[in-house]
């Protein structure tokens, strides 16, 4: 918390207190100057309790002097501490103080100077004459007006007298109507109610009759008066005799009730009051001037004081939330948007600090939002990496321009580049790196500037120093709103080997199955024509039956093996997997291949970790790549061949090299395929059943050629994770 909102916290309750004094103060001065000005109207308060009213205004004046002086100091105090809001509370007193101030002071001199000149000119002899003839008019206009009301009752009452009784209630709303009455009631003498009639101004009950009209009734007189009631203001009433033709009847009265208009009766009341209080001021005349002349200078000083009281208070109100606002202002701007300015009123000013807050709170809230979008994104954009540097698929992303922008590793270990070297390039400039990307890059072009907005899908082999690869390219655009384009290709050379081996499996499993089942018959035929026919030829055709047969046995021999190679390569067995010693399988084969002699050379590592493996298989393996070996020495003058086993982390190396005349390179990239070799007499199945059987083993296998002339075979096995603790063990021993 900041120095600033320490100091506001600590003023807090002072300044609660401030407050309850100057409102205790000003009430209290409210109070006495309404009682001293209700003394200076009251003659008796007025000698009785003035000199007590003064002194206490005087005490409370002091009081108020003294909170000023009390707020100054400490105003005082906090312009020299250099607080904020200081200077503004200063200068909020000093326009409160002269908004007070100066037209307090005007109307002072003012009020005392026409004051003595209207106190004397209340007391003229004009304005007593003119409330003593006011006083006389409305008492004669009342006076009129009540005449003619009489003369309407007696006219009411002399047509009620000639009709019968039953119809006077009948008649009575009529004659209220023609009279202009507000309400006209018969009574009995005994003041019982017969009949009424009124307008909406009548009471639902009638009044009795007062006594006087009783006593009145009595003796045949009208009773007539205005009457002043606070319900019903001012009336006029007249009650008269109603005499009866029957003697049999009762007599009757008639009461007439005129409401006076209510101006009239406010002017009169206005009129007589007015000349009352004059006469009541008339008599304090002498000490008027002094009197009103005190409590108007006790009321200036009072309300001055209070001004300047509730001007300093209310400066140091109107500055804290404002320095509130600064301070949390000065927190917004250093990044903290926690910090909330406490609302203490509901104008403006409040509205600006609940404005103040909400901005704060919305301010987190987005700050929030936005951390907690940019944590989505992350989390996105990591999920999205993490799926793309898994993907087995590559992955190229351009902009419009076929600009490279991004691309996943996989992308990179298919074309074989060193990290990123085609970012941020256009595919028209990858030439400059490698041929085969220029064409890669042009394809590209093509694909795109063929199918327009569709997806389209384009096959590209590129030549490598291993051979052919072959990639098959996806790309598609992306949505207008993101812009550029994408491409995934994957590398389907692998695909294709296997399709094509599964295709020549099928074509050597048809040609086995097609051509083994006629040649036992040939064979057994051609033995048979020479058992039966060679007795029966002379020496020479005897001779050359011989030769036939014994060619047509031959080239069955071979067809036969032929049709095996063939059967092996097209239904090879499940291997039988266990652990084997490969060096031990390499001694095994070489015991059929002693009359090489010293040609072999041996150079196996020792303790080479055991692998995973069929035997059998795996002989047969060895037994290919020697034999291959050795048939390419048949021209070889001095004929040597190496065998080489070694290991390293997690996999095993073996390799068969000879010294003869290599593999021919048109036929580098092919010699996995069946019935590619060299050799005359061979099916060209033995080093694809090679690869077969190793990558069945999760292996992989190399041809390559060596310096200055051979041929070099590489395998590659991986190594069990037992059979590493237990090679461990053994070199650890």
């Amino acid at each position: 918390m900041t120095p600033s909102a320490l100091q506001m916290l600590g003023s807090a309750a002072p300044s609660r207190r401030r407050r309850h004094a100057i409102v205790l103060l000003v009430g209290l001065s409210a109070v006495s100057l309404f009682l001293l000005a209700t003394a200076s109207a009251n003659t008796a308060l007025f000698a009785q309790h003035y000199q007590g009213l003064l002194m206490l205004n005087g005490a409370i004046a002091a009081l108020l002097a003294a909170l000023v002086i009390h707020q100054i100091v400490m105003l005082r105090r906090r312009l020299k501490a250099g607080v904020f809001g200081a200077k503004l509370t200063l200068r909020l007193v000093l326009l409160l103080s002269l908004m007070a101030i100066v037209p307090g002071a005007l109307l002072y001199g003012m009020s005392m100077q026409y004051l003595g000149k209207s106190i004397e000119s209340w007391f003229d002899v004009k304005v007593d004459k003119a409330l003593e003839g006011g006083l006389r008019l409305s008492q004669d206009v009342l006076d009129n007006m009540l005449k003619d009301l009489k003369a309407k009752a007696s006219a009411m009452s002399l047509q009620l007298t000639n009709r019968p009784a039953a119809e006077h209630a009948v008649m009575l709303n009529t004659l209220r109507e023609q009279a202009g009455a507000h309400e006209a009631t018969l009574y009995t003498l005994r003041g019982k109610v017969i009949a009424t009639a009124g307008n909406e101004r009548t009471t639902v009950i009638p009044e009795a009759l007062p006594p006087e009209a009783l006593r009145l009734l009595r003796t045949q007189q009208v009773y007539a008066v205005a009457d002043a009631t606070p319900e019903r203001g001012l009336l006029l009433r007249v009650v008269t005799p109603v005499n009866l033709l029957s003697l049999a009847d009762e007599s009757r009265a008639l009461q007439l009730i005129y409401f006076v208009p209510q101006r009239l009766a406010q002017n009169a009341e206005i009129v007589q009051s007015g000349y009352r209080e004059y006469q009541e001021l008339l008599v304090g005349r002498l000490g008027l001037k002094r009197l009103y002349g005190i409590t108007l200078t006790l009321t200036l000083l009072l309300s001055l004081l209070a001004a300047l009281a509730a001007a300093i208070y209310l400066s140091e109100e109107l500055s804290a939330p404002l320095n509130a606002l600064v301070e949390g202002t000065r927190a917004v701007a250093q990044g903290d948007f926690s910090r909330r300015a406490a609302v203490a009123s509901r104008d403006e000013l409040g509205q600006l600090t609940q404005s103040f807050n909400s901005m704060t709170h919305q301010l987190e809230d987005a700050r929030s939002e936005a951390e907690r979008n940019q944590a989505e994104v992350n989390k996105s954009k990591a999920y999205l990496e993490s799926i793309l540097a898994h993907l087995s698929a590559g992955v190229l992303v351009f902009d419009d321009a076929l600009t490279l922008q991004s691309a996943n590793p996989s992308a990179s270990a298919i074309l074989g580049l060193q990290g990123n070297a085609l970012l941020h390039l256009k595919t028209a400039q990858w030439g400059g790196i490698d041929e085969n990307l220029r064409v890669l890059g042009l394809e590209i072009q093509a694909g795109f500037a063929e199918a327009a907005d569709a997806e389209w899908e384009r096959q590209v082999v590129r030549t490598l120093p291993t051979g052919e690869q072959q990639l098959l390219l996806r790309g598609k655009p992306l949505p207008h709103s993101t812009g550029g384009c994408v491409v995934v290709f994957d590398d389907v050379t692998d695909v294709l080997q296997a399709q094509r081996d599964a295709a020549w499996a099928e074509v050597a499993r048809r040609l086995a199955h097609e051509i083994k089942n006629p040649l036992t018959p040939i064979q057994l035929s051609a033995e048979r024509l020479q058992m039966k026919l060679a007795s029966k030829l002379d020496e020479a055709d005897a001779g050359m039956l011989g030769r036939s047969t014994q060619t047509i046995v031959n080239q069955v021999a071979a067809l036969k093996r032929m049709v095996d190679a063939f059967s092996q390569y097209a239904r090879a067995p499940d291997p039988a997997m266990r652990e084997l010693d490969l060096n031990a399988l390499v001694h095994e084969v070489l015991t059929l291949y002693e009359s090489l002699g010293s040609s072999i050379k041996l150079d196996l590592a020792e303790l080479l970790p055991h692998i995973v493996g069929d035997a059998a298989q795996l002989r047969q393996v060895i037994h290919n790549l020697l034999q291959n070996a050795q048939d390419a020495l048949s021209e070889t003058s001095v004929p040597r061949i190496d065998v080489v086993s070694a290991s390293d982390a997690s996999t095993i190396r073996f390799s068969v090299t000879d010294n003869g005349s290599g593999f021919p390179e048109h036929l580098m990239k092919r010699a996995f395929e069946p019935y590619v070799t060299t050799k005359k007499k061979g099916t060209g199945l033995g080093l694809v059943i090679v690869k077969k059987i190793i990558e069945e083993h999760g292996g992989s296998v190399a041809i390559s050629n060596v310096e200055p002339h051979g041929a070099r075979v590489m395998i590659t096995l991986p190594v069990p994770a037992s059979a590493l603790r237990y090679a461990r063990e053994r070199t650890a021993a």
